[in-house]
């Protein structure tokens, strides 16, 4: 079967990326520079609940706690920001609310293209709420809201690294004027987990001025905003969660034709998802007949390496408290112990049913706890699969944790397997200005039916992320032959992998650069017996950023892979096994997300294995107004090898209209000549307020199997659902 791959919904796969790491020391603040000092505010309580409608002519406002003290964050850390912010906070036995008044000296040109919830503002004005409820500054939720009323929302999976897919129900609106613009949030405590006993949450503020990339904030280390980097809330006393229980129930109805099989299915099914606050840090959910219809496809991707793509988690059940699975900031990296989307999808990427399914999840004093069991349908074996995890960690040190992972049965051939993990993650946000250090250490054991020894993985990565200066990471890995974690993911074992980077970054007083970054990355991954596998050397020549977040960026790569075996990279061309070196220059140019039209074009050009590579692409998004969004892509790879020549081409068009705050309707056609095929989805969301929806969904798939470019329907899917939630 050829290697030229494409994957997207219907295919389970993941990405190597290897984790951040670092090597240098501490380094002194730069003149200017001020180590921001703790700030707090008292909470204060109101009887008068105010309406969320953006507009702050409530009564209740006039009491409230006000902040009026933001920096300036980006560009120039701790500097007086160009524009007004007024911030107000209330709280009741039910809520937090926040309201904000962000004046504007050209309201005219505030920046807001986004109409459609859940859509990420990235580029547009925007007030963001970030909550440490257990004031631990290592994890928490992030509660963003544009000028024209739409949410996004986001768990921090660790202090640096944010799940923007989680899903909560929250309440917010804005209004803009001829002073700027005002918004309105309310975030109910039934949404969060905390410490009832702990009268004192993190607490900080960011506002995004689109068109000037600039951001402003309350408190900042390192032009970093984070629970790590966070103020205070104090004295939040009487609050509750009621019983603390959400009941989601929906049903879905629809139908099935499937050409190729000469099939069609209608169906009926309902299913209910549970909720219960056990504690009011702690959640234990509950599915039965699990539906996941709705979800928006993956971007397709075509794959030219030996090795999976990465695609991310999006189905609600999985995503509630997800960070709390999170293990050796490994990330989306391989060895990755716990990879959800092994739950529920065949080896394929189709859908399978998941009968129940319960979880656990949460923090108990210093102890974060995850458990999560499910029942699926086996893949061609007899009965069902049972999978579970568990995941335990401590809080030690200042910012730092102590945790253990296990897990138990295999979704993909039913047999047993088991893996067992423990790992100590540490993190420093307190040191001089421009500095934090993050790094991990880590063990896995697998117990595979039929395999025996050589079944670790263990590792270390250590990085000093930096904003401005040296900038420095390093991470090593070895995962043994038998090493296999069936519910998480690993792309090679019996190998060696390293990864050591060092850059700097300069960032320039002048009017129009804002920074110009250099790096040298070494990546390797070897066998045991130390022959070498693939080596990468990837010299970012140049990076430039200017004031409004446009970018050019120059790439040296030097490549060297080594086969053992042949390697069909496309259909009949095969890669006969040997020493390969290459080289490439890479061009990257992006257009900042606060234009109209924005987006990215890359091109790459030279050699690839022992023949010629010549890459380009284009990814465009046009915003006319904030009801429309048309976004067109399309990537092409010419590659001539003496064993064959083959072009791939893969294109993309969307088509989205928002026709209010709470109906959108949003189209995605994909196309690759690898596949033959044409995918089209289009869905219609009803959204009256969060937890409540309508969804109509269409997705289509048109294949070309004779290959004569005539396309014909092969499989169509209709189905409409609703879902309610009911909050007690």
């Amino acid at each position: 079967m050829a290697s030229v791959r494409v994957v997207g919904y219907r295919r389970l796969a993941v990405q190597n990326i290897l984790s951040a790491c670092v090597l240098a020391t501490n380094a002194i603040a730069a003149p200017g520079d001020a180590v921001s000092g703790t700030k707090s505010i008292a909470a204060v309580y109101t009887s008068d609940r105010p309406s969320i409608d953006g507009r702050l002519d409530d009564a209740a406002w006039l009491k409230a706690a006000i902040i009026d003290d933001l920096h300036m964050v980006v560009p120039n850390e701790y500097a007086a920001p160009s524009e007004e912010s007024r911030i107000y906070v209330l709280y009741d036995e039910h809520a937090l609310y926040f309201a904000a008044r962000f004046y504007d000296r050209e309201p005219d040109r505030v920046t807001a293209k986004l109409l459609r919830q859940g859509d990420l503002s990235w580029g547009e004005d925007g007030f963001s709420v970030i909550l440490d409820p257990f004031n631990q500054g290592r994890n928490g939720y992030i509660f963003d809201v544009n000028p024209n009323g739409v949410r996004s929302q986001a768990l921090y999976t660790n202090v640096t690294e944010q799940n923007w897919n989680w899903q909560a129900i929250w309440h917010a609106a804005a209004v803009r004027d001829e002073h700027g613009w005002t918004a309105e949030i309310a975030i109910p405590f039934k949404t969060l987990s905390f410490d009832t006993t702990n009268e004192t949450w993190g607490l900080n503020f960011t506002r995004w001025l689109g068109r000037r990339n600039e951001r402003f904030g309350w408190v900042s280390h390192n032009r970093e905003q984070n629970p790590a980097n966070s103020g205070q809330i104090t004295g939040l006393t009487g609050i509750e969660q009621g019983v603390g229980l959400d009941i989601v129930p929906s049903f879905r109805m629809g139908r099935a034709k499937d050409n190729a099989l000469e099939r069609s299915d209608s169906y009926f099914e309902p299913a209910v998802d549970i909720f219960y606050k056990v504690t009011p840090a702690l959640t234990a959910a509950f599915t039965v007949n699990t539906d996941f219809s709705g979800t928006t496809a993956d971007t397709r991707r075509i794959n030219l390496t030996r090795f999976d793509l990465f695609f991310p988690e999006q189905r609600k059940f999985f995503l509630q408290d997800a960070d709390i699975f999170e293990f050796g900031r490994i990330g989306n990296d391989s060895a990755k112990p716990f990879f959800s989307r092994r739950v529920g999808l065949s080896n394929d990427g189709q859908a399978l049913d998941i009968d129940f399914g319960g979880k656990l999840t949460g923090r108990a004093g210093r102890f974060d706890i995850g458990v999560l069991g499910i029942r699926q349908d086996a893949q061609g074996l007899a009965g069902s699969s049972d999978l579970m995890v568990a995941r335990l960690a401590a809080n030690i040190l200042a910012e730092s944790s102590l945790g253990a992972i296990a897990t138990s049965g295999d979704p993909t051939t039913g047999m047993d397997n088991t893996l067992l993990g423990i790992d100590f993650r540490y993190l420093n946000t307190r040191l001089s200005a421009e500095r934090t250090v993050v790094g991990a250490l880590w063990y896995q054991q697998s117990d595979t039916e039929g395999l025996s020894g050589d079944d670790a993985a263990f590792g270390f990565n250590i990085g000093l992320p930096a904003r401005r200066g040296w900038l420095a990471d390093l991470a090593w890995k070895e995962v043994q032959e038998n090493y296999y974690p069936a519910l998480g993911f690993v792309n090679r074992s019996g190998i060696r992998e390293s990864e050591v980077e060092l850059g700097y970054n300069w960032r320039p007083e002048g009017r129009w650069l804002r920074s110009i970054t250099s790096s040298v990355e070494l990546w390797r991954v070897q066998q045991i017996s130390g022959e070498l596998e693939s080596e990468e050397i990837t010299v970012s020549l140049l990076q430039l950023e200017n004031q409004t977040a446009d970018r050019l960026t120059l790439d040296y790569l030097r490549s060297r892979e080594q086969l053992f075996e042949p390697f069909e990279i496309s259909e009949g061309i095969v890669i006969p096994p040997g020493d390969y070196s290459f080289d490439s220059y890479c061009l990257d140019a992006f257009a900042g997300q606060h234009r109209a039209l924005a987006g990215t074009w890359f091109a790459c050009d030279g050699d690839f294995y022992e023949g010629s590579r010549l890459s380009s692409g284009v990814n465009l998004t046009w915003r006319p107004n904030r009801h429309l969004r048309f976004g067109a892509g399309f990537e092409w790879n010419d590659i001539e090898l003496p064993q064959g020549a083959f072009i791939t081409r893969l294109s993309r068009l969307r088509g989205d209209i928002a026709f209010n705050a709470t109906w959108y309707w949003e189209n995605y056609l994909q196309y690759d000549n690898v596949s033959e095929s044409i995918g089209v989805s289009s869905i219609l969301r009803w959204i009256p307020e969060a937890g409540r929806e309508i969804v109509v969904v269409l997705n289509r798939q048109f294949e070309d199997v004779e290959r004569n470019n005539r396309f014909n329907s092969s499989y169509t899917e209709l189905t409409f659902k609703l879902g309610y939630t009911f909050r007690y």
